[in-house]
């Protein structure tokens, strides 16, 4: 029951905000985050929990201000998202702004590929749609299997639709396919600040530790692609804004697992820098930190669970955007 309800609010969002005139959508989006922000759910909590190590002194005043603003950054990326489907391809093509483009077209030139590393911040479906409408540059992702199976293909169709090709997040097969797609000069995009896996590296991140997904070093390791860290934000503008950042160089020497670690904690740099600039903007209502999580068996480097397992599944996953708490 509760699978067939979460289908049909999702499909009810897709079917009727579209719809609705832009003012409406805005006031509606608005109206949700701030009514979800007054109760004070814990994926609320935990987005001021997780806000508190991205800004340290905040005063709880602060962490409130910037907990409501990030749920309304949350609330418009889902209006923009429902209705991204119906958005003309000139309206795609004027809403997305970032700098250091050229990193991405010189490193599509090159013919070696890119991999496209995000956080889970602002709009990543609006960046990925200019991409495929104003580049013309299709690429591919993984997602996350999701339940109920009916919600998972919503996603997909829904992404399919906007120019992506989704992957099932199902390991060493999605590993194995978006290397093939690097190899043949591609492009993939991960957001990739988030473990979904038993595999993820661990990071220092805002002064913690974390994991990270392994995949996006891994990848650029194994194919010669470009890794280039983006980070997204909103301002007072109807307009996407982002930074594609330089390439993160694979290091000379080390292991493999080595290499690994070093460029996961290079992105994590750069993602806590992007986050640091815009916190309203990182739509974190999960878990994080391993302080929070439930603890994990340790596991040998190479092994499961391990930082650079040579079948680790490639996480981050772009669906993940529910602000249910997952451990």
């Amino acid at each position: 029951m509760k699978d067939r309800l979460t289908d049909s609010l999702y499909g009810l969002g897709w079917g009727a905000v579209k719809r609705l005139p832009e003012p409406a959508a805005e006031r509606l989006g608005r109206s949700i985050a701030d009514l979800a922000w007054s109760r004070r759910g814990k994926g609320v909590e935990r987005l001021e929990s997780n806000l508190a190590r991205v800004v340290p002194g905040a005063d709880a005043e602060r962490l409130r201000e910037l907990s409501k603003a990030g749920m309304r950054s949350y609330l418009r990326y889902w209006m923009e998202s429902f209705r991204l489907p119906a958005w003309s391809k000139d309206r795609i093509r004027s809403s997305f702004d970032a700098k250091g483009l050229h990193h991405l077209e010189e490193g599509l030139a090159s013919g070696r590929g890119v991999v496209l590393a995000l956080p889970h911040m602002a709009n990543w479906d609006l960046a990925g749609a200019w991409v495929t409408t104003k580049l013309g540059v299709p690429f591919a992702t993984v997602a996350e299997r999701l339940k109920p199976e009916t919600l998972y293909d919503r996603f997909v169709a829904y992404r399919e639709g906007l120019g992506m090709e989704v992957l099932p997040h199902t390991g060493g097969a999605a590993f194995g396919a978006l290397a093939r797609r690097l190899r043949g000069g591609g492009l993939v995009c991960l957001v990739a600040d988030r473990d979904l896996s038993s595999s993820g590296v661990e990071v220092d991140f805002f002064g913690e530790a974390t994991r990270m997904p392994a995949g996006p070093a891994l990848l650029a390791q194994q194919t010669g692609a470009l890794l280039l860290p983006v980070t997204l934000w909103y301002d007072d503008s109807p307009i996407l804004r982002g930074h594609v950042h330089a390439p993160l160089e694979v290091p000379e020497g080390g292991t493999r697992a080595e290499r690994t670690a070093v460029m996961t904690q290079r992105l994590a740099d750069v993602f806590a820098g992007g986050i640091a600039e815009h916190p309203e903007d990182w739509h974190m209502l999960q878990r994080l930190w391993l302080a929070d999580l439930e603890p994990r068996p340790a596991a040998a480097p190479g092994q499961p669970g391990g930082p650079a397992a040579a079948s680790s599944p490639v996480s981050g996953d772009p669906t993940d955007r529910s602000g249910t708490e997952k451990p």
